[in-house]
C-alpha cells in the first residue's frame, strides 16, 4: 500500500456551487443545465483532531454528522486519488437547494465536496478528473456536469469514461420552476421506468434531443417547443406527479417555450424567452401553481436564470486562533446568499 503524504497546510476553503436541472425533456441522463440557486460548503483540516460537521438550511436536520456523511466520504475519495492523508475535517454547509426535488441537490453536494477537498490540498486533480469521479458517484453525468462546468452540458457516459460538450445558454433564456411541497426519491422515480422501449419511441427521443441541443446551441429558441418532447421517461413518471401531464401539454399556451420534469422530479420547469411578447410571466406562473393546486399540491414558484459558471472557490490561510473568534461561516457567505 502506498504511503500517503500527510497534509500540513492550514487552509480554509469555501466553495459556492449552482443547482441544476437534468434531462430538459428528451435528453435523459445526457443533458443538464446549471441554475442560479446555490449551495455553499466550507472545509478545513480539523484543528481538534476530530471530524466536525455543521449543516445549515432546510432539510439538513436528518443528515448524518459523522464520517458516514456523503461530504466526508467524497472528500476522502479526492485525498485517496491524490495520495494525501487528511483524516479529520471540519465541514460546514448551507444550501438553498431543496432535497429530493429534482434540482440536483445530491449532485451539488458531490461537486461541492470534490472541489473543496481538491482545493484544500492544492488542486492536484483537474476538472475532467473531478467530473469522472462525480459521474461514477452519481451514476449519470447530467447534473454533476452542469454544476461543475456551468451553462448547458451535453454528456455521454459509458460506465468507464465520460465525455462532454458545454453550451453557453442563450442570453434570452429564462426558467420558471414549480417546486412541489413533497419529496420524490430518484430511486422511486427510476423504478417507474420500463425495462424496454419501442424503437419508434427511441427514434422519437433521439430526434427531439438532437433538435433541442441544436436549438440551444444556435439560439433558435422557437424550436424548443417542438424539441422538449419525450417518450422515454416523463410519461411513466407522470402518475407520481399529479398535474404534470397538463403542465407539459399546455405550458406553451401561457407563453412558455416548453416545459419538462426537472430531473427525476417532482419539480416542473418551464423555459421562457425573456424577450418574447407572447403571454406574461404572471400568467405562466399562475398556470403552474393552479394546475398543481387542483391536484391538492402546494408548490413554490421561482424564476431562475441559467447559471453560466461552475463552482466559485475561495481559499484562505488560517491563523492558529482562527476558530477563537471572527465571523462565522454563515456570516462569511451572508452577502452571497442575499
Amino acid at each position: 500500500m502506498a504511503v500517503k503524504e500527510a497534509y500540513t497546510d492550514n487552509r480554509r476553503v469555501t466553495v459556492k456551487v449552482p443547482a441544476s436541472t437534468a434531462n430538459l425533456g428528451p435528453g435523459f441522463d445526457s443533458l443538464g443545465m446549471a441554475l442560479s440557486m446555490y449551495a455553499w460548503i466550507e472545509m478545513s483540516a480539523s484543528q481538534t483532531g476530530e471530524t466536525v460537521f455543521r449543516l445549515h438550511g432546510d432539510g439538513m436536520d436528518g443528515l448524518p454528522t459523522d464520517k458516514s456523511n456523503l461530504l466526508y466520504k467524497v472528500a476522502q475519495l479526492v485525498f485517496d486519488e491524490a495520495g494525501v492523508s487528511v483524516p479529520e475535517l471540519t465541514i460546514e454547509m448551507y444550501s438553498d437547494i431543496p432535497l429530493a426535488r429534482g434540482l440536483g441537490s445530491s449532485a451539488t453536494a458531490i461537486i461541492a465536496a470534490l472541489v473543496a477537498a481538491n482545493a484544500l490540498i492544492g488542486s492536484p486533480l483537474d476538472d475532467l478528473k473531478l467530473f469522472e469521479l462525480a459521474t461514477k458517484l452519481e451514476g449519470h453525468p447530467d447534473n454533476v456536469g452542469a454544476s461543475l462546468f456551468g451553462g448547458i452540458i451535453v454528456a455521454a457516459w459509458d460506465g468507464e469514461t465520460v465525455q462532454h460538450a458545454r453550451i453557453e445558454p442563450p442570453a434570452r433564456l429564462e426558467t420558471l420552476v414549480a417546486i412541489p411541497a413533497f419529496e420524490l426519491a430518484t430511486e422511486k422515480a427510476r423504478h417507474a421506468l420500463p425495462s424496454g422501449l419501442a424503437m419508434a419511441d427511441a427514434v422519437f427521443n433521439v430526434g427531439c434531443s438532437s433538435l433541442l441541443v441544436a436549438a440551444l446551441a444556435s439560439g433558435e429558441l422557437g424550436l424548443i417547443r417542438h424539441a422538449m418532447k419525450d417518450r422515454l421517461h416523463q410519461p411513466y413518471r407522470a402518475p407520481l406527479i399529479p398535474g404534470m401531464t397538463e403542465i407539459l401539454e399546455r405550458a406553451t399556451d401561457f407563453g412558455a417555450l416548453g416545459a419538462a420534469l426537472s430531473g427525476a422530479g417532482p419539480t416542473m420547469i418551464a423555459f421562457v424567452d425573456a424577450e418574447s411578447e407572447s403571454g406574461s410571466k404572471a400568467e405562466l406562473e399562475s398556470f403552474l401553481q393552479e394546475t398543481l393546486r387542483k391536484e391538492g399540491i402546494q408548490a413554490e414558484t421561482l424564476w431562475l436564470a441559467p447559471c453560466v459558471s461552475g463552482p466559485v472557490v475561495t481559499v484562505e490561510t488560517l491563523s492558529a486562533d482562527a476558530d477563537q473568534g471572527g465571523e462565522t461561516f454563515l456570516e462569511r457567505i451572508k452577502g452571497e446568499r442575499a
